[in-house]
């Protein structure tokens, strides 16, 4: 069994994915690392609204920021945060054959 600890910092990832507009920003840098620019052209939200999710996406750890001169790209921690994104995509296109129970 994985330890509390785990399951607890498990859960907080979640939330940080719990929004579309974030799995939408997620899957852009799936393709390549970006400028707030180009997210913001990509997933047509506004652009405080892209800072402000790349804010809680970077304290989860699930992406990172490169600074050159006044240019941040902005890219996905590691290739999990991609993994995790497309096998949620792929699964939620899968056909539904009714609800279980736990």
């Amino acid at each position: 069994m994985t330890d509390e600890q785990t399951l607890i910092r498990t859960a907080e990832l979640f939330k940080a994915l719990s929004t579309a507009s974030r799995l939408r920003i997620l899957f852009v840098l799936s393709g390549e690392p970006s400028s707030v620019s180009t997210l913001v052209a990509a997933t047509q939200l506004s652009q405080p609204l892209v800072s402000q999710h790349l804010k809680t996406l970077r304290g989860n750890n699930l992406v990172t920021v490169t600074r050159t001169g006044k240019e941040a790209l902005y890219a996905l921690a590691d290739d999990h945060v991609a993994h995790v994104i497309r096998d949620t995509i792929a699964h939620s296109r899968e056909p539904h054959h009714g609800s279980q129970a736990d």
